[in-house]
């Protein structure tokens, strides 16, 4: 058996990948605010199991808690392979940072950073003896690389994800069964968070107009398109240990 825990499972890209999962009839544990019932007929159709978490990720005192639940679920000791894929994220506050609501900074860093963050520990922790393929795929962006107007919070999480997916190779090294970790930042999905970037006032977000324009030029990559390049991750051979990689927009 496999099995991949998801975060951010409600709708776009997070939605994408469990459905690509589940094609491969991988167990799936997802963990979102909002329940996705179209998941829930999909694994129905596919005849897979799906254990689906309602869960607040800005919630970090509850973690542990919820990995205990997670793994009380798995056969650790007889599975073929776990992955955990930390997709879930958010934008808010798009603003400069002296203007941004303080609830909305410490929950953007709990949602982006701290909870990858604790949902990897638990997962090492969990599985350092399991003699089994074991990966984990952290969601970027590639606002972990470039500063952006506005969103001072999200990228400060996002770089700091690609320097935790660096530290956690670095410490998986000469390990007798290592855990293999990416930062993979998806390019510009057509998801709700775009449509939430294209709403925003230029005043609060500069670069907003070159999102309209990704739109209308159809340069946004689909939900489906990035999902497949998550799950190929999990597979390959030529896996890029410690590397923080991107797909780039549509030419």
């Amino acid at each position: 058996m496999r099995y991949a825990i998801v975060t951010g499972t409600s709708r776009g890209l997070g939605e994408a990948i469990v459905r690509k999962l589940l094609e491969q009839e991988i167990i799936v544990f997802s963990i979102s605010r909002s329940r996705n019932t179209s998941l829930e007929e999909f694994a129905k159709q596919t005849n897979t199991l799906f254990y689906p978490f309602g869960f607040d990720l800005s919630n970090i005192d509850s973690i542990a808690d919820l990995t205990d639940e997670i793994f009380a679920l798995m056969d650790v000791d007889s599975a073929q392979a776990l992955y955990l894929i930390n997709n879930a994220g958010m934008l808010a506050p798009i603003k400069p940072i002296g203007r941004a609501e303080t609830k909305q900074l410490i929950t953007n860093v709990h949602v982006n950073l701290l909870a990858p963050m604790l949902l990897t520990h638990e997962f090492l922790k969990r599985t350092q003896d399991a003699p089994v393929d074991k990966r984990i795929v952290n969601i970027s962006s590639g606002a972990g690389t470039s500063p952006y107007y506005g969103w001072g919070a999200y990228c400060t999480a996002k770089a700091g994800i690609n320097m935790f997916t660096r530290c956690i190779a670095l410490e998986e090294e000469g390990k007798e069964y290592p855990v293999k970790v990416i930062s993979f930042a998806p390019g510009v999905v057509d998801t709700d968070m775009q449509a939430e970037i294209r709403s925003t006032d230029k005043e609060d977000f500069m670069n907003v107009e070159r999102f309209h324009a990704l739109k209308e030029e159809d340069k946004l990559l689909s939900p489906d398109y990035v999902a497949q390049a998550v799950v190929n991750l999990l597979q390959a051979n030529d896996f890029e240990q410690g590397g923080v990689i991107r797909i780039d927009e549509k030419s």
